[in-house]
């Protein structure tokens, strides 16, 4: 999962603040990765819904965030790939 985990984190990290955790370093997890789609430094919940309506069509599914939070979740459990 470090694998994984590095590979989305770097993505998000590199998108020029398109991609935003709002999880400081020190208390990421490896195996949930939350996100947001930010634009004009505000989440952009269209993007969101959009980015996660066409996961579902690249197979990547449940990336929906907690209700409570909202944004996107992507999990990286041992039986993922």
């Amino acid at each position: 999962s470090d694998e994984k985990s590095s590979l989305v984190y770097q993505t998000i990290e590199q998108s020029n603040g398109f991609y935003v955790n709002f999880v400081e370093k020190k208390y990421r997890s490896r195996t949930n990765i939350p996100f947001r789609i930010v634009t004009s430094d505000v989440p952009d919940e269209k993007l969101e819904t959009l980015f996660i309506k066409e996961a579902i069509q690249s197979n990547m599914i449940e990336l929906k965030g907690h209700r409570a939070v909202g944004g996107i979740r992507v999990s990286l459990y041992n039986g993922i790939s």
